[in-house]
């Protein structure tokens, strides 16, 4: 039997890691000549121990592969020892494919949105906006408040986006006037009431809007809201005396 640390020979790679043997797999994982190719080849295979993981992830030739450091973070059986400082290494729309993969564990995907949502303010505007357009829940939650109006547009436009995390970012103190402007416009969400709420909320509503948000729900109800309101005192008047006028 080929000794787990020794290397293989060349040409029996190919063979070696379609074997059945824990020993020879492993030997194959730590092999200095392993191919690209045929790492992505042994890691398509859903039931490798993980010490076999753990020896590729330990490759250093193998590990010069982004497609290799993503297929391991990926694979089902990768031990978390490896997998999630794994994460912290990979490219950012790598971490957006991991934080999507139903497959990938519950951990895994929120170690990546972490790592990627810290990484933000690092990437170019092109590649902010097409994560926003993308990319999980939590990343499109997190450039709500981007400085690009462009690409909070694209945030609010992610088929992933739920209202709780706009709503969440109407409430802070730092909210972007572009984010408050982008939601008052927007088709969908405009017309959603725990917004409406929201944004009778925030000091940034333009009058306009929060006339027409006020108008659309109950009047008690709207009383209450404008009673811990940000919004400022003479648009709260205006709005005290449309409600005094139902």
């Amino acid at each position: 039997m080929t000794d787990s640390t020794a290397a293989l020979p060349v040409l029996a790679l190919d063979e070696a890691i379609h074997s059945a043997s824990p020993e020879v797999l492993q030997a194959a994982a730590g092999d200095p000549s392993l191919r690209e190719d045929l790492a992505l080849a042994l890691l398509k295979r859903a039931e490798l121990p993980g010490e076999t993981l753990e020896r590729l992830s330990k490759n250093s030739a193998a590990m010069k592969s982004r497609k290799v450091k993503l297929a391991i973070v990926e694979h089902p059986r990768t031990p978390r020892h490896v997998s999630l400082p794994m994460v912290r290494h990979l490219f950012s729309f790598d971490l957006m494919r991991v934080a999507l993969k139903p497959a990938v564990p519950a951990d895994i995907k929120m170690a990546a949105d972490e790592v990627l949502v810290h990484r933000l303010e690092t990437l170019t505007i092109g590649e902010r906006q097409a994560l926003a357009r993308r990319a999980s829940v939590r990343v499109a939650g997190a450039l709500l408040l981007d400085s690009e109006a462009r690409i909070i547009r694209a945030a609010l436009e992610n088929s992933r986006l739920t209202e709780a995390p706009i709503i969440r970012a109407l409430m802070r103190q730092d909210v972007p006037a572009a984010l408050v402007e982008a939601v008052c416009r927007h088709a969908k969400w405009s017309a959603r009431r725990e917004i409406r709420l929201a944004l009778l909320r925030n000091e940034k509503t333009p009058m306009t809007r929060a006339l027409e948000f006020a108008r659309a729900l109950p009047a008690q109800e709207v009383r209450q809201i404008l009673q811990g309101s940000r919004l400022p005192a003479r648009i709260k008047s205006y709005v005290m005396k449309e409600l005094a006028a139902r």
